[in-house]
Formats: structure tokens, sequence, C-alpha cells
């Protein structure tokens, strides 16, 4: 390597190679086993973490092993390129960004080496999650007692490096205090093993502490369980205290040197803990009461106020509507006890909770003891973190000032402060948090883009600051400093103890190598701000709302979730919804990634997204990629010609509504079986579904005047309007009577062209529940564009929509909709599409499932009894956009006894037939649904109400599976009786 003259940065650090990027990589890739990559995507997805901040690496190292850690330190020393240790990339104030090399550890060194449950222990690599240590030790009764609420995806080293606490820390302490031992290496690639004592300690540091034992003693901040600011630990290594190096090393952000293994201390797990749910006045009482409630030695006590349930649709209404529903807290906002604010206090053992309710001084309270009652709620404090992020009039709210503490007893007077001190800045913000230990989370409306914005957000950070130290708090009560906060740690510490947080960083890296900029001589915090690189646009901002929480990295299957199929089935940053998020964040700065909207990096992300609209409802703050990969297509091909897939599926329905006008579907089908070729732009793998000889409504009555469809049975009024198939009076006559609105059955272009028997069986089930039906034969000409906003042809699916809106024309009543995908597309696509067209709007209200027309306009109809068990796929975008609360009440008053599978079946729609996604399309099917297939009862029954689904499991399965509607009227013909033949089509 060449030898240029080494650069020093503004903290004193070597900052800048002094050889290129390229000549590193080179060396890197010849030193390690791991991989290297300083290519555009991979700098491109590790920007960011969870905070407001972004900062742009030279590259990605994915190192193997300590050894491989060891080199690439040895490495990027020699170049005096800066390192920043990565793990699952949640942190909130900046601390996992770098502007040189980052080290993923998430890849290789992902390990639970060993567990000893005699000795509550076990040995673990940095890039473990914590949710897999915590299921692997859970057979022998023990966990890791921190706990944050991203334990789904954070790592161990991450929990390490910002000495992360969680809900039960007022019981197991955080994780400084679970930590046993550790194995680091520092910069230069030397290896340290540190525990108690000063085994392994950097030359130096024993002489450091003993010439400022007495600023250790007298100069730090009194201390309280969540003093995890700064270096807050080194005090730990008073003699008095047992030297204890690994706990001091806690919580230094990746400053000091790189973790590689560590030592972790289990818990003993209680085996039925209850949940008392306290009420109270306002979150002021609230906070006022939780200190009293820790001589009960509760296992946790969390608080949060009302207005972060953000009303009856918020969200937390989901969640604790099943706590209600399944047995009831009643009385109170969204099923909670009466009040306005609730402590959520856990304990070992129910009569523990019983306890802690007589002896508090609350409102009103509840005891659960029932887990599924217990988890409801608590997942209203994991998803906190993301729906915190959006304040009661949608407006986007940040962090910055996530975790803020304070001693517990100080909390109800600091809580009353910190809400004056956000109306005199004219900021709104929600918080929440760990109320036993003084530690209040919230996300804040800080304006970060305009300069008087920015302007506001430091000067409330330097009072915000002022009021913690006055109210003796810490600035960080978990998530360490970052950026955020680190250039005010002197309010906290003072100047002398700054000095010695200096000295202990250069002790351990001399050169200021290891994550320069935080914690001692940092950056400003309102540098790098992640929003500053972004232009004035609404999908920019839309981008922007990704706040890299990374819910969408859980890998592990299980539970109704659904996001991100395509993450879960490769285990690739790039595929999950935050990795696609910050690579379009990176197109549109065009800094890294430079092709603007033809950018390949991006394409290739977005390739692998199924489009299933998991992350709309699954994703904290509610990001939709499928609306942003129509939009990144509509923009990549403009222009040009496109993938035969976006002309042959992205197409589908004008071509289907071609081969029905021909009538040409058995030619087709008989092609396609004697001729087994690849159809162009399909994937090989794939067999075609076959085509129905006859569409849905050729099969359901004549034509009417003006293309509207008249069903058989109907009659006609005078202009072509449909009317009701059935025995019942007229659409007029019901009006002018005041009885039910006709129901219009949507025809779909699945149901009509592929499967027209979903179309008569729920013909017959909504005329056995006596309703009036109405069918649109329009030839084909109404269609929901979803095949055109799948292959972003937006301007092909607005004309199309458009068409769809004036041959449909004013519906009478409720529109209900067979297949999901169509119906979501209907319900939230059409009017973000057409906003200015009134009917658009009218029409998206208008949409219904099946089971919601029938609980809302034939409450009283008793379906069939099918008394059978259910097996099978709910669809996505059901499950996203939907909801299938009303299918699961209809599916239990017809006897189906079961639950479909969730997660993604993986066809998608189009997905799983364009060429090269066969293989992901497979992964996705097999995580969930093909076992859920397999291990069915013999008389279970198959039910997917989407045609992607139906077809996936005929293919993969080997079954066939079929709509709710097609078993209920199976069931209605069962019930006919034999000396009276049902005559209906």
């Amino acid at each position: 390597m060449s030898a240029r003259p080494r650069r020093t940065s503004a903290d004193g650090g070597r900052l800048g190679a002094v050889t290129t990027p390229g000549e590193v990589e080179r060396t890197l890739r010849a030193e390690l086993r791991g991989e290297v990559d300083f290519g555009a995507a991979a700098r491109a997805l590790v920007t960011m973490d969870a905070s407001n901040y972004r900062r742009v690496p030279l590259g990605v190292v994915a190192p193997r092993d300590a050894d491989d850690v060891a080199a690439a330190l040895r490495v990027c020393a020699d170049a005096g390129v800066p390192v920043v240790p990565r793990g699952g990339g949640t942190s909130i104030a900046g601390q996992a960004t770098g502007v040189g090399v980052v080290l993923d550890l998430t890849r290789h060194m992902d390990a639970l080496l060993s567990v000893d449950p005699a000795a509550r222990t076990a040995v673990v690599q940095p890039g473990l999650v914590l949710d897999r240590l915590r299921d692997a030790v859970r057979p022998y009764g023990l966990t890791f007692g921190p706990d944050p609420s991203t334990h789904s995806r954070c790592t161990l080293g991450g929990m390490i490096g910002n000495n992360a606490c969680g809900a039960h820390s007022v019981a197991w302490g955080t994780t400084a205090d679970n930590v046993t031992e550790l194995a680091v290496t520092t910069y230069a690639g030397a290896a340290h093993r540190i525990g108690t004592g000063w085994d392994g300690a950097p030359l130096g540091l024993r002489e450091l502490v003993g010439a400022h034992l007495g600023l250790l003693r007298t100069g730090m901040p009194p201390r309280f369980p969540r003093r995890i600011s700064g270096y807050g630990g080194l005090d730990a290594l008073l003699p008095e205290r047992g030297v204890r190096l690994a706990e001091a090393f806690c919580g230094s952000e990746g400053t000091l040197g790189v973790v590689t293994e560590a030592v972790v201390r289990l818990v003993e797990l209680p085996p039925a803990p209850a949940l008392a749910v306290l009420g109270y006045a306002d979150e002021s009482a609230a906070a006022d009461a939780a200190a009293g409630l820790l001589p009960y030695r509760p296992l946790t006590v969390e608080g949060m106020a009302e207005d972060l349930l953000g009303g009856p649709a918020g969200p937390v209404a989901g969640a604790a509507g099943v706590v209600a529903g399944a047995g009831g807290l009643g009385g109170g906002v969204a099923g909670l006890p009466r009040g306005r604010a609730w402590l959520f206090v856990e304990m070992p053992d129910e009569g523990g909770a019983r306890a802690v309710v007589r002896g508090a001084d609350a409102l009103d309270a509840r005891v659960l003891t029932d887990p599924a009652q217990q988890r409801a709620l608590w997942r209203i404090r994991e998803d906190a973190a993301g729906t915190a992020t959006r304040t009661p009039d949608g407006r986007m709210a940040w962090p910055g000032w996530e975790d803020c503490a304070v001693p517990p007893a100080r909390l109800g007077a600091y809580l009353r402060d910190f809400r004056a001190l956000l109306a005199a800045h004219g900021l709104r913000g929600t918080p929440y948090g760990h109320f036993g230990e003084g530690c209040v989370h919230v996300r804040i409306d800080f304006d970060l883009v305009s300069a008087a914005g920015v302007a506001r957000y430091r000067t409330f950070s330097e009072d915000l600051a002022d009021l913690v130290v006055s109210h003796g708090g810490s600035l960080s009560g978990e998530h360490g400093d970052g950026q955020a906060r680190a250039e005010l740690l002197p309010k906290m510490y003072g100047e002398d103890v700054i000095r010695l947080f200096g000295a202990y960083k250069d002790v351990w890296d001399p050169a200021g190598g290891m994550n320069p900029g935080m914690l001692v001589r940092p950056a400003r915090l309102d540098e790098n701000l992640r929003f500053e690189v972004l232009p004035a646009t609404p999908f920019a901002g839309e981008v922007a709302r990704c706040v890299g929480v990374a819910k969408c990295r859980t890998s592990e299957p299980g539970g109704p979730g659904v996001m991100c199929p395509s993450y879960r089935a490769t285990g690739e940053e790039q595929h999950s919804t935050r990795g696609r998020a910050r690579l379009l964040h990176e197109m549109l700065a065009g800094e890294v990634v430079t092709g603007g909207w033809r950018s390949p990096e991006v394409a290739e992300a977005l390739d692998l997204c199924l489009a299933c609209k998991g992350c709309r409802s699954d994703c904290p703050v509610g990001v939709d990629m499928a609306s942003y990969k129509s939009e990144f297509l509509h923009h990549h091909w403009a222009g040009r010609i496109r993938p035969l897939a976006h002309y042959t599926l992205g197409g589908l329905p004008g071509w289907l509504r071609l081969i029905a006008r021909l009538r040409a579907a058995g030619a087709v089908n008989t092609a396609v079986r004697l001729l087994p070729l690849p159809v162009p732009g399909l994937a090989r793998e794939r067999a075609l579904p076959e085509l129905a000889k006859r569409p849905f409504t050729r099969g359901v009555g004549g034509r009417a005047a003006g293309g509207r469809a008249v069903p058989a049975g109907a009659r006609e009024e005078a202009g072509g309007r449909p009317v009701p198939a059935g025995g019942r009076e007229g659409a007029a006559g019901l009006e002018e009577a005041g009885a039910a609105a006709v129901v219009v059955l949507w025809p779909d272009t699945f149901t009509e062209y592929l499967a027209p028997e979903v179309g008569h069986a729920a013909l017959r089930v909504l005329r056995a529940a006596d309703l009036d039906v109405s069918v649109p034969r329009t030839r084909g000409r109404v269609c929901c564009g979803l095949t055109y906003l799948s292959t972003g042809r937006l301007d092909r699916a607005r004309k199309v929509l458009r068409r769809t809106l004036d041959t449909l024309g004013d519906v009478p009543g409720p529109v209900t909709v067979l297949e999901p995908s169509c119906a979501a597309a209907l319900r939230t696509d059409l009017p973000a599409l057409l906003p200015d067209d009134p009917r658009a709007a009218r029409l998206a209200a208008a949409v219904r499932t099946v089971a919601e027309t029938l609980e809302e306009y034939a409450p009283n109809w008793r379906p069939p009894r099918l008394d059978r068990p259910v097996v099978g796929q709910t669809h996505c975008h059901q499950h996203a956009v939907l909801g299938d609360a009303a299918d699961r009440r209809l599916r239990e008053r017809a006897g189906l006894v079961g639950e479909p599978a969730g997660g993604c079946c993986g066809l998608a729609g189009n997905f799983g037939f364009e060429p090269g996604h066969h293989e992901v399309s497979v992964a996705c099917a097999e995580e969930q649904l093909l076992p859920s297939l397999r291990a069915a009862p013999p008389d279970a029954l198959v039910q997917a109400d989407g045609f992607s689904c139906r077809t996936q499991i005929a293919q993969l399965g080997g079954v066939r599976a079929r709509h709710l509607v097609e078993l209920l009227a199976d069931g209605l013909r069962e019930e006919v009786p034999r000396s009276a033949p049902d005559t209906r089509p």
C-alpha cells in the first residue's frame, strides 16, 4: 500500500484513507475469508441505522470469525480507515453508521456456541439475534434478562454496545449486569479477554484508573439503574466494585473495539407470570405511582398514556381488542381498565399481581393470567417504537431524544416539565416506557428538513439536556448517545469526567479508528441528518418514513404476520422492507446509488419483492413497499421496452378478455397441454392454470342495454341498470321501502375467466342469506388494475380504472369482491391513483369481502354447519389491507376449526410465474403453508380465497384448495332435501 501522510479528523483520530478505496478493498479480499463488498448497493444498505443520521461508508465486510475481524482491523488501521461494528442496525442515535468500513457481524458470526444450564451461562457470538438465544435456553427454564422491544432482530453484540435493557431490567438489570466475559479485538488487531480483574486490560488502563480514583468516586453523577450515557460504567473499575472490566466495556458503542465472543448470564424464567394492568387518571399519576411499586419486586413496570393509543382505529386498538374479546378488560379505552394512563406490572405469579392491585392506589385495575391476553398487550409496547412515529394528525415523529432517564422517584415531576418543554417549543410527542426505572421513550415531530426546523431541534436538545440533568438523570437510559446526544454529555458529566472519558478511549483505541465521532470528540448533533439529501417530493417523504426499526428482518416463521417473505427466504438485507427503503433513499439522494430511476441496484432489490403488502400492516410505520415498487417500475421502464412478463402477465385481463371474446379458451388449454413449450416471458418451472371455457358472467344471465349485466332470474329496469337476482323486490322498491341495498357481486378477472365456480358459489351463498345480488356483466370492462399496478404500468392502470368507473357508474350498495387482491386494490390503490375522482372514493368505500357483506347486511343468517378442521392460506392482501376478523367469525359460525397458515404462499400473482423467482416462491411456501398442509388431519378442508394461493397449493401441495364461499355452498347443497332439487344457477 502507498505511504501517504495520515490525515486526522476534528476528533483527533485518523480519518480518511491513506490509500485508495480500491487498494483497501483488494487488501481486505486477500486477507479475509469473509465477504468484502465496496459496491454501491452494499454501501447504501448501511448508510443509516434506526436514527435520524446518515453516513456513507467505504465498504462493508462480513467477517467469518475472530481471525477475520482481527485481519480487517489490521488492514484498516494500516490504511487509516475507521471501522464501525454493526449488528441488527436498530440503533437510534447513529452509532451503527460509519464513514469507513462497516463490519457486518450478522452474516457469519451469529452462533450460540454453548449453553451451561447448571451455571446459567451461555457463550454467544456478537451477531446472534436475541430471540434465538432465548428460544434455545427456554427448554431449560432460562432466559436472557435484558429484552429490548426489538428482541426479534437485535443482536447480542449490539446490546453489549448500547448496554441495552428492555422491559425487565427492573428485575434482571441491564446487559452490562448480565455479561461476565468478553473477547474483544482492538483497532490494530490485538485480542483481549476481559471479565473481572485486570487480566486482559489494555496497556495503561490500570494506571489511568489509579490516577483518577477520586474523580471516579465523587465526580460521576449519582448512580441509578439507567445511567447509561457516555462511558457511564467506568466507575465499575473501582477496586471496591471489583474491577469489572467487561461491565465497563458495555455501552461503549463500538468506540473501543469489536466484541467477537461473550459469556452471558442467564436468569430463571417464571413459569406462570401474571400481568397487573393499573389505570390512572393521567400520565403524571401513573409516573408518580411507579416507584412505589418497586418494593413488590416486580419483573417490570411499564407505563403509557392514552395518546399512544391513537384513537379507536389507532395502533393499539387491534391488540387491545384481542384482550377485550378474549375475556375482557372492559370499561376503558380500547379494552384497557378505566383511566387515561396505565402501568403494566408483571409479577412472577398471580398472587403477586393481585397483591400489587390491592396495594396500588389505582383508579381501576385488572389481572391477566392468560398468556394470549398478555402477549396482546405487550405487542402494544413492542410496536411503540414504530407506532409512536405518527402524531394523531398523521405527521411523522422522529427519534433523537428516545430514552432519557431520571431516578424513578423523579419521574412524575420530570414528565410534567418535559411536556411543558415540548409545548414551549411547539413540538409534540408521545412518552411511554420503563416507568419503574424512570426511563422514557418518545418520538417528537421535529422538522429535520428546513433550516429553521433543524435549528429548533438543536435548541430543544440543549434545553432538554439541561432539564434531564436538573432532575439528576441520564441523557441516555438504554439506547446509547451516538451522534444524537454525545455533544451534550459535558452538561451531564462535567469537563473533568469528559476528559477522563477521552483518555479511556485513547487507552483502548490510541489511533482513534473505532467509530470516531461517537461519545468523545463527537460530531455535532445537527450534522449528517439523513433527510437533507432527499428531494422535496411526496415519494421521498414516503421513502423517508422507514425509521429502520427492522421488524421486517424477523426471520423466525410462525404467527399471522406476512412481512417480509423475501427476506425470510434469502436472509439478505436488500430483500427486506428496510433494505429496499434504504436503497430507494440512496437512489433519490444520488450520492451512492447514482443511476436514478434506472438504478440496477434498486431494480435488483425490488425484483424479489412479492408486492404482498405485508409491510403495509406489519411494519410499525406502515411502509408500503408494493406501492413503492410500482412507482419505481413506472419510472424505471418509462420510454423503454419492458420485460416480456410485463406484457403477458401484466396485461393478463386484456389477454383473457380477448380469448373469451374469441371463445378460444378450450383451444388455448389444449395447446398448453399438448405443446408443453415454455411461454415466452414466463418461468419454465410453472404450469399455466387452465382457462374456464365459459366466463362467470356469461353463465348468470343476459346482457342489458348500456352494457350492464342482469343476472339470471332478474328483471331489467329502464336504461339497463342491473337489478337484483333472487326472490325479493327490485332495487328501486327496496330503496323506497328503506330496505337493505343491492349487493353488487364484482366480476374480478380471476373469477370471471379462471374460477367461475367461485362466483357461482358466492351467488348461492348470498342468495341463501336472502340478499339481493346484482352482477355487472360488462364483458371484462371492469377491472381493479392489479396486474398493471404490480408491473408498474401506472398510466395504464389509471386508464383501466377510469374505464371501470365509467362502465360501472354509481353502485346501488355494497360491492362484494371475491378475490382478496382485487378487493385490496379497489379499496386502497384506486383512490390513491385517482384522488381527484369522487367516484373512486365512493367505490373504495363500498368494497366488502363476502364475510363482511354477510355480517353487515345479513347479520341474522346462519351459515351451514360444516364441522370440519380447516387449513390453507390467508391471502397476503387480505391480511394487510382488508383484515380477516369477519372471516374468522364466519368460519367459527360454520364450525370450521383451525386457522389458515400465516406468512405468504409465495406465488403472489405474477411473481411466481416470472423467470428467476421460482426458488424464492417455493421457499416462501415452505415456511408455513406447505408444512401446515402436510400436518393437516385427513378430513381437513383446504381453504384459500386467493386464486394465487389456490394455484400454489395445487402445484406444490398437490391438493385442491377452495374459496370460503365454495365450502359454504357445498354445505348449503347438502342441506337441500333430495325431494326438492336445487334449480338455481
